[in-house]
């Protein structure tokens, strides 16, 4: 799988960028940088002029890729999210049980991401960290609706239609497989953040994460 992975290029809408940053090593750098900026000070804060700084570059530079730093997070989630679904695909390829595929895929959905050595200029794991903090930001727009229908977010839609399918296999009376889905998803990503910042209000901790719960859950509501 490993090495599948490796000859994979992860493909991101060509409207959220000018020109695309996979291009160029300058372009590689911007999106390097802004992923450690944006852990570093938030993405509130984070600002082309801030980047560029950090680039030893005029904001420009970093224009001359990306329209808006909303579009530079839409990318940066949509990277996230492709890269996910590869690890999904595969990592669940070889089951016969539906039960155990399910289990396994939410195992890759919840756990907490490791950096993949593999992509020299995207730190997953706190690429991962942004998209437990940000996430939300990338649609809860106005423009969510016109956005959606450019295909923003068809690569997060199409993890949460893969999960989707596979609720279904193991139980195929369950009605609410799509709202199950995106909660364990979305839900996740909370526990994650609760466990790191509001542990008072989750019961994952340093030895219980978000895949414990829901992999629990999922084996209740859907025997």
């Amino acid at each position: 799988m490993e090495q599948l992975l490796s000859n994979i290029k992860i493909k991101v809408n060509e409207k959220l960028f000018v020109k695309d940053p996979e291009t160029s090593a300058l372009g590689k750098k911007i999106i390097q940088e802004s992923i450690i900026l944006i852990d570093d000070i938030g993405f509130d804060d984070f600002t082309f002029k801030k980047l560029g700084e950090k680039l030893g570059s005029n904001e420009s530079s970093v224009y001359r890729y990306f329209e808006n730093k909303h579009k530079l997070l839409v990318y940066l989630s949509s990277w996230y999210w492709s890269w996910m679904e590869y690890r999904l695909v595969f990592a669940t390829s070889n089951y016969a049980n539906p039960l155990e595929k399910l289990k396994k895929a939410i195992s890759i959905v919840t756990e907490k991401v490791e950096d993949d050595q593999k992509t020299l200029h995207i730190n997953e794991s706190i690429l991962n960290k942004i998209i437990i903090a940000e996430f939300t930001k990338t649609f809860h727009t106005k423009e969510v609706e016109q956005e959606n229908k450019e295909g923003f977010y068809y690569i997060y839609i199409r993890v949460i239609n893969r999960l989707t399918t596979i609720i279904s296999e193991v139980n195929p009376e369950y009605l609410y497989p799509k709202s199950l889905a995106s909660s364990i998803v979305e839900g996740a990503m909370h526990q994650h953040f609760l466990k790191d910042h509001m542990q008072a209000i989750t019961d994952c901790n340093e030895t219980t994460n978000p895949t414990h719960f829901y992999v629990d859950l999922i084996e209740k509501l859907l025997k």
